[in-house]
């Protein structure tokens, strides 16, 4: 062949000069290059036609479209996404009809499309499978207090350097963001004030899930730490994730990720400045966002509080009749048969319930939480796994 390969318009000017001259056959030409013969009496037509501004590629996309989105419908779903710029096709497009009733929206796909031409599209983490997200959904709750998930997540420094940990409460079954709440740090009397007034305001959950790190767990016996104690004693059951599964708090890590793009990209310049964003975040995430698993409506609209109202006075474990109990000592010691057998300070002045379950064998609880077996016979607890 009389050419060299460098670019695609190289490539189609060779072709065509070479045809010209009469020494190549159009069918020898096309074999050469991998394009069939209509194609290679296209370029030559377009060629004499118009030169090589003919040899250029055309856009196939039709001069006129009788099915575009109106200018004024584009601008509106632009203007939605860049103020809530987390925010997916799905969502934009449940918020403009209702906003905006009188507009034609586009479909979801027609409305990414919009997006991502207006540059407003960024690469998204792989979801988790629908089988996945199949079983989530079959393990939440249908009715909201009957269980709340809780967490501190993500800590970062404001832009005074002052360390920020948000404190998050959330009602599984509505996907209510109950409490959003700076801390300086993640301590267990902070924490317990903070959920002392929630229970409050929203009255108590049947269970509260977390993970098995402080404030909510400890190391120690049963795991308990002093906040976990008092939700047992308030007859709130205790969930726990699987060490390294944070997929057994996978909504709730979700919105984590929600919250720190919107909230802290970059931080806020002081911890009240932050705490003013978790407040708007907080409104709109209830209020106004529209949630997949709740069939877009919003978490405000299933939300109720509990009927279960906070005490006034922190009750006693209470202990079936067959049970023997013990108060335990401010060293955090059982007495037991001239024993001193240590269950820890978290338990200091706290009553325990004995069941004897088989021949000098007793189960130890706190509430209806099982923490160890006592054996009498080794004269020692004996830890049961969390």
């Amino acid at each position: 062949m009389p050419w060299n390969e460098s670019t695609r318009m190289d490539e189609r000017r060779a072709f065509v000069e070479a045809y010209l001259t009469g020494r190549f056959g159009m069918q020898e030409l096309c074999r050469s290059v991998g394009v069939s013969r209509p194609t290679g009496y296209l370029w030559v037509e377009r060629y004499r036609r118009q030169g090589e501004a003919g040899l250029f590629d055309r856009s196939h996309a039709p001069q006129h479209c009788p099915h575009r989105t109106p200018a004024a419908v584009v601008e509106r779903l632009v203007g939605l996404r860049r103020q809530h710029p987390h925010w997916g096709p799905r969502k934009l497009l449940r918020i403009a009809a209702k906003r905006w009733p009188q507009l034609p929206l586009p479909s979801r796909s027609a409305t990414a499309g919009i997006l991502r031409r207006a540059g407003l599209v960024t690469e998204r983490r792989r979801r988790a499978p629908a089988s996945e997200r199949a079983a989530q959904a079959a393990q939440t709750p249908s009715v909201p207090n009957a269980l709340w998930t809780i967490d501190f997540k993500g800590q970062f420094r404001t832009g005074d350097h002052c360390w920020c940990y948000p404190l998050t409460v959330v009602d599984a079954a509505s996907r209510c963001l109950l409490e959003c709440h700076g801390q300086p740090r993640p301590d267990a009397a902070p924490t317990a004030q903070r959920l002392r007034r929630l229970f409050r305001e929203q009255g108590l959950p049947e269970c509260i899930h977390s993970d098995n790190g402080a404030p909510f767990a400890s190391v120690g016996i049963g795991g308990l730490s002093r906040v976990s104690l008092e939700w047992l004693r308030l007859g709130i059951r205790i969930e726990r994730s699987r060490p390294a599964c944070p997929q057994d708090n996978a909504s709730h890590e979700r919105m984590h990720r929600t919250l720190k793009q919107a909230t802290a990209r970059p931080p806020a310049a002081h911890l009240a400045a932050q705490q003013r964003r978790f407040d708007r975040f907080r409104q709109e995430f209830n209020f106004e966002r529209p949630h997949e698993a709740l069939a877009d409506h919003t978490p405000a609209e299933f939300y109720r509080p509990s009927p279960r109202p906070y005490p006034e006075r922190l009750p006693e474990p209470h202990y079936p009749g067959h049970f023997d109990w013990r108060r335990i000592s401010h060293a955090g010691e059982l007495r037991w048969h001239g024993r001193h057998l240590f269950l820890g300070s978290v338990f200091a002045g706290e009553q325990i319930g004995l069941e004897e379950i088989d021949d000098g064998v007793w189960s130890v609880y706190f509430a209806h939480h099982l923490l160890a077996r006592l054996d009498e016979h080794l004269g020692r607890l004996i830890e049961v796994p969390v």
